[in-house]
């Protein structure tokens, strides 16, 4: 990927639960516009220009879709795994 690789100087943990929401804007004169609403916090994921985009901004969509899918195999796995599905709670 084209972007460079720097540590984070902060980290925001946001965690989802009941009424977490994500949603695909896409729009048809501009780059789309991916929306992750936790509770009274919402992040906006888009494009550094709304009017075009360019090849690193493809390969970043393609990495984000790529690890949404591989963590949501991983909870899929956690959630299968345990008794009756009920959750984390005793372990």
């Amino acid at each position: 990927m084209g972007r460079p690789k720097a540590r984070p100087a902060s980290t925001i943990n946001l965690k989802a639960g009941q009424g977490a929401d994500v949603r695909n804007h896409p729009y048809p004169q501009r780059s789309p516009v991916l929306g992750l609403v936790f509770g009274g916090t919402q992040v906006l994921v888009t494009t550094p220009a709304n009017d075009h985009v360019t090849l690193d901004d493809v390969e970043f969509a393609r990495s984000l879709a790529r690890e949404a899918t591989m963590f949501a195999g991983a909870v899929e796995r956690v959630f299968h795994g345990l008794p009756k599905g009920l959750g984390v709670a005793g372990r």
